[in-house]
């Protein structure tokens, strides 16, 4: 079992990666292995609803790097947690345009596997933060791993995240309860659930 986390701050090794660190060292001890996946700091391409991912291509219509990396990782982890600083109240722009491409185009690799989302604030926007990516999982049949309080640390640099002493006992809740998650899916191996054929309605009609 495999938890691909993603660290989705321009810094490598700054707050976010400091609580997805917490998470990873949590994980290990349950048994379950992990890899930080850093998004990078340069510009990402947005989707431009071209949709040729759905059509002729079956995939992205830009092919760079962070999205072939992205997806390729997605496929091979079991469960996936998404970590953020915020910016504005609200995710990085950068981590958007990645996560609206792979989880549209890609979304095969992602659909009913556990997911979280975990964020870093200096002070506030925390909560709209959360409830931002917390959207990509919800809409990909993805079952949503609780902690014991919505899952963010505090903190304008690592040193400052480290003495966040509940937000560092969230991320640990939440990776024992991934880990709860992923070995329960395994012990149950029961078949998936039905699957209608997708209805897509439009609200203005002729």
């Amino acid at each position: 079992m495999k938890v691909l986390l993603v660290n989705g701050s321009p810094h490598e090794n700054g707050c976010v990666f400091t609580s997805l660190s917490e998470i990873a060292e949590t994980l290990k001890k349950d048994g379950v292995d992990s890899e930080i996946f850093w998004i990078g700091n340069k510009a990402v391409q947005g989707c431009i609803a071209c949709f040729q991912c759905r059509n002729e291509l079956g995939t992205c219509v830009f092919q760079d790097d962070l999205y072939r990396n992205f997806v390729a990782k997605a496929k091979e982890a079991d469960a996936i947690i998404i970590g953020a600083p915020v910016y504005y109240a609200g995710p990085p722009g950068s981590l958007c345009a990645i996560l609206d491409r792979v989880c549209f185009s890609a979304s095969e690799h992602f659909k009913r596997k556990p997911a979280a989302c975990i964020v870093n604030c200096r002070r506030g926007g925390a909560s709209s933060t959360f409830d931002r990516l917390n959207k990509y999982f919800t809409i990909l049949e993805m079952p949503v791993v609780s902690s014991q309080y919505w899952n963010s640390t505090h903190g304008f640099t690592p040193d400052d995240v480290r003495k966040d002493l509940e937000g560092l006992q969230t991320m640990r809740t939440l990776a024992r309860n991934m880990a709860y998650m992923l070995k329960s899916l395994k012990k149950a191996e029961l078949p998936l659930p039905l699957q209608e054929e997708k209805v897509a309605t439009n609200f203005i009609h002729d």
